[in-house]
């Protein structure tokens, strides 16, 4: 008897999950669901007609890790406060009362207002810089930086998976140069048969070790190579090993070889130097006085164009930037992830998003700790399609089949162009999210999320989720 009550009971449970999931999926998702061979409790979905009603959701107000999926949350917030043609303006300036003698000295400091430009590069860098030259000034006593805009925004970069120079772990700064990272370019030498690596910009310090193996016949794969930095007493080590084949051509590596306050500094002496200026002592942080003038500035690109490079690519540092800005903008210099966390929730909610279970964190989903829900999600991507800003919302994800984290995905004829989506991956999450366009005409939004340690198999699912929506 206790037996037949057992088996009776194992039924019943079977029979109810079989009927929550069957509540949840359409058959067809059940199919692809079952096919991962992962538990029903890993995984939040909700999908429903962009400013329409839900067509299918489980476990979405469930919170969960959504990766890099948070990125979709920093660029809405920034986007949808800041508006679209928002722009980074870093300033060069002098006291008020300087003077420039006819030799080109600079009489007081030149002071560099930070402006927290996620997108800031060498060449820009090198163009201001240029910009000064071209003005007359020539000799600088000492230069000062002020990063005000921003707090205690520095991160150790090898805390979240002890990869300490990886350019994904890059910290934010309010003057941070090409996302904090150093190119270490491979050009194939010919004639001796060798890949000959170069540190791009050349600053003092650092040199390359070891070499990378030089293979003959057709390139076949993407050249594997390995780059590790040692920072060491006097100087920097790139330690340099693996194959490629010198068929593939010229390729890049990217690393993390100095802090952002180091690499600026280096970089900026480099550059002066190279326009022919001269600097007398040193580079050192302060404040930019009150009435000091400015000489020249650098705007960025607009805010609608940064999004597109934060989420058709996923980059870590820009978001975290992002977030730092939107918080500095909201509720005052010294920007924290913590405030600035604080802001952007108070953005969403006043926008009717649930963020009931969020943790917002660091704004670009490299995070453990990070958590938000299908549900709200899925509210927010909703808001952001029927608001005027939704063109450039939409146009700053990947385009599934043709660019950036799903290039080379859903590359079918039913699918390639049909969905702009976010990607979310960790080692124990996987999620994805965005826009997919129906056969219908219609449009679908779609947050799917798996937390679980084989999060990986989601994948599969997440793109026949994309297949059954373009064909509906």
């Amino acid at each position: 008897m206790k037996f037949l009550w057992r088996c009776a009971g194992i039924w019943l449970f079977a029979a109810l999950m079989s009927a929550s999931m069957a509540q949840g999926l359409p058959a067809e998702l059940q199919k692809a669901w079952k096919a991962t061979r992962l538990p029903d409790a890993a995984l939040s979905l909700e999908i429903r007609e962009a400013g329409g009603p839900v067509i299918a959701s489980l476990h979405n107000q469930v919170p969960r890790n959504p990766a890099s999926v948070m990125k979709l949350v920093t660029t809405w917030a920034a986007l949808s406060s800041l508006g679209p043609d928002y722009v980074w303006r870093t300033r060069f300036l002098s006291d008020a009362k300087a003077r420039l003698d006819a030799q080109g000295s600079l009489s007081g400091p030149l002071y560099i207002q930070a402006a927290g430009d996620p997108w800031l590069t060498l060449e820009d860098l090198w163009h201001t810089l240029r910009e000064l030259r071209v003005r007359g000034i020539k000799n600088l006593s000492e230069v000062v930086v002020d990063r005000s805009l921003f707090g205690e925004v520095a991160i150790e970069p090898g805390d979240f998976d002890a990869q300490p120079d990886r350019a994904y772990n890059a910290s934010p700064d309010a003057l941070l140069i090409d996302f904090g990272a150093t190119r270490v370019v491979f050009h194939p030498d010919l004639a001796s048969r060798q890949w000959i690596p170069i540190v791009d910009p050349p600053v003092r310090g650092v040199n390359v070790q070891g070499q990378v193996e030089w293979l003959a016949g057709a390139c076949k794969a993407q050249p594997a190579v390995v780059a590790r930095v040692t920072p060491q007493a006097a100087q920097t080590v790139i330690q340099v090993s693996g194959k490629a084949s010198g068929a593939c051509g010229e390729f890049s590596v990217y690393r993390l070889i100095s802090a952002p306050v180091a690499q600026f500094e280096a970089l900026f002496r480099l550059l002066w130097k190279e326009l022919g200026g001269t600097l007398a002592r040193d580079i050192r942080a302060g404040a930019v006085p009150p009435d000091a003038r400015e000489l020249v500035a650098h705007d960025s690109p607009t805010l609608a164009s940064t999004i597109g490079q934060i989420n058709k690519y996923s980059n870590n540092v820009m978001a975290r930037m992002i977030l730092l800005t939107l918080g500095a903008e909201l509720a005052g210099a010294g920007a924290t992830p913590a405030s600035s966390a604080r802001a952007m929730d108070q953005v969403l909610v006043a926008q009717g998003v649930d963020t009931s279970g969020w943790v917002l964190d660091n704004g670009s989903g490299l995070s453990r700790e990070a958590r938000v829900t299908a549900r709200g999600l899925a509210q927010m991507l909703d808001v952001a399609w029927r608001s005027p800003l939704m063109p450039e919302y939409v146009a700053s994800l990947a385009i599934a089949g043709v660019d950036g984290t799903v290039r080379r995905r859903l590359k079918d004829a039913r699918t390639r162009g049909q969905a702009h989506l976010k990607t979310g991956t960790l080692r124990d999450a996987r999620a994805l999210a965005g826009y997919v366009r129906g056969a219908s005409g219609k449009y679908y939004i779609l947050v799917s999320m798996v937390n679980d340690a084989g999060a990986a198999q989601g994948r599969a699912f997440d793109d026949a989720v994309v297949r059954w929506l373009a064909e509906r």
